[in-house]
Formats: structure tokens, C-alpha cells, sequence
């Protein structure tokens, strides 16, 4: 009689999965880990006595260490395995944004978010896109701006905050005593934070080194700030052309004052605790 041979698995055919293309896991790789769902970029593998590991970065900074097991990965969407890399192990320093976050190559937009963060005018809304635009955009965070805050409340009732409509909103000028510190206290609650920091404008928050500049001037009090501040620096009196003048020395977040980057990450991290998009 013959012998017939078994194979030990007997998982039906249609049932078994498909291997997982192999993908080197090369330096700046942005990839997401099936089981946690952290996403960030392949900055080290290595190998140890229980595998090859990889290591990667979010775009907060933050490093976590996974195995590097069979369909273990997404990239794009796709399930992969990650394998080592011929030649030298992986090493890299991710891309940065303009905030200091680590840049995700690649990455869409994500869906824009019912809550928003309003800032006092059109210069304060170009200066948080150039430092902060790419990661508003992975975050789903549009930024819109006012004229002032004279009629903050009005908005405030109308926008209707909410748990998954959170509204946060930069102030200029919010010192103790002043009108917008009164006005901002008046309209914060739980699903609305007003933050602000203590410049007369969004100008005085580039250090003036990056502009090229010993100081920002002081402006004699019922004078336009911004005329005054041309003024005494020589400038045309074009306040238009003065703005984009400061705005192309601005390349990261290295060129603005601790005051004001503390604020927007600050409001970036309440809207965006707020719930889906």
C-alpha cells in the first residue's frame, strides 16, 4: 500500500494569505505599524537576539522600537514586511518642518476638521501657515482671521463650540487689564481657548535678528505702529511691502520669539483633541 504524505498545514488554500512584498527599510521609509497604528519614518534597524528590529520617528520626535515580523506594515495603504537594508545599517534624521515636526514625504491633507483656530489678521494667518502650514494640513486645522476682536463674542456664539468643533483663537496684545484680555475672558470655556501673546503685533514676534534689525522700535503711543515702525527704520511707508519684507526672513520656527510658539502649539494641541475630523 503506498504511504502518502501530509502537509502539517491544513489551512483550505483560499483561506491562506498572500506574502507581503518586502520593502528595504530605508532611512526616512514612512510607514505605519499594523497592530499600534503609530506612523513615522525608519531612522535606525538593528539587529538583535530576538530579530531585526526597526525604529521609528513621529513627527512629534517620538521613537518606538517594533519587530520587524512578516506583514507587519503598511505603506501607502498596503500591508508590507520591512526587511534590512543591503549595505549599511539604517540610519537617518528625518526631514523637519518649518515648526520643528517631522516631516511625513508624501502625506495627503487630511479631511479639514469642524473646529478651527482664528487668529487677529491676514499677517498673523500668513505667518502661522509658513511656520506651521504643513502640519495644519496633516491635522485637518484650517486657520481663518479676523479683523480684530472687537466682535470676538459674536463669532464665538455663532461658531457654536462643541466637543468635535473646538475653536481656539490668537490674540495680539493679550496683556492683564487690556481690552482683549477682558474680551478673552468672557468667551473661554471648555471647547473654546483664547491664548495670546504680548506683542503690539504679529511683527514684533520675529526676532529681529532674522529681519536684520538691532530691535523693533518703540513707536510713540497714538501713532500707527506699523507706519512708525517703517518709519523709523528707514522703510517705505508700505506696510504691505514692509510685511512681506519680514515674512520672507522667516524660515522656521528658530526665527520667531518663545512667546508666540508656545501659543499656536498650544492651540493646535486643544482643537485637535477634539475628535475626528
Amino acid at each position: 500500500m503506498q504511504n502518502r504524505h501530509y502537509s502539517p498545514d491544513l489551512t483550505p488554500p483560499w483561506k491562506k494569505q498572500r506574502p507581503a512584498p518586502e520593502v528595504p527599510a530605508d532611512p526616512d521609509l514612512v510607514v505605519e505599524e499594523v497592530t499600534s497604528g503609530f506612523c513615522g519614518a525608519v531612522i535606525r534597524c538593528e539587529k538583535t537576539a530576538q530579530g531585526p528590529t526597526v525604529t521609528l520617528e513621529d513627527r512629534f520626535g517620538k521613537h518606538r522600537v517594533f519587530p520587524m515580523e512578516p506583514r507587519g506594515f503598511l505603506l501607502e495603504g498596503r500591508v508590507v514586511t520591512l526587511v534590512r537594508p543591503q549595505g549599511r545599517p539604517a540610519t537617518a534624521t528625518p526631514a523637519r518642518t518649518a515648526s520643528g515636526s517631522l516631516a511625513v514625504p508624501g502625506a495627503r491633507a487630511r479631511v479639514a476638521r469642524a473646529g478651527r483656530i482664528y487668529v487677529e489678521g491676514r499677517h498673523d494667518a500668513e505667518l502661522v501657515e509658513r511656520v506651521w502650514g504643513d502640519d495644519l494640513r496633516i491635522e485637518g486645522v484650517v486657520v481663518e482671521y479676523l479683523e480684530g476682536v472687537d466682535d470676538l463674542p459674536a463669532i464665538v456664539r455663532g461658531f457654536s463650540p462643541g466637543p468635535d468643533a473646538r475653536l481656539g483663537v490668537l490674540v495680539d496684545h493679550l496683556v492683564p487689564g487690556s481690552k482683549e484680555s477682558r474680551i478673552a475672558a468672557g468667551v473661554t470655556g471648555d471647547h473654546a481657548l483664547v491664548v495670546g501673546h504680548p506683542y503690539i503685533d504679529i511683527w514684533e514676534a520675529v526676532k529681529p535678528s532674522s529681519v536684520g534689525i538691532p530691535a523693533w522700535p518703540t513707536v510713540p503711543h497714538g501713532q500707527d505702529w506699523k507706519t512708525g515702525v517703517c518709519r523709523a527704520l528707514g522703510w517705505p511707508e508700505n506696510t504691505g511691502a514692509a510685511w512681506q519684507r519680514i515674512l520672507s526672513c522667516v524660515r522656521s520656527y528658530k526665527d520667531l520669539e518663545p512667546a508666540l510658539l508656545g501659543r499656536v502649539e498650544e492651540l493646535i494641541d486643544f482643537v485637535t483633541a477634539g475628535g475626528a475630523a
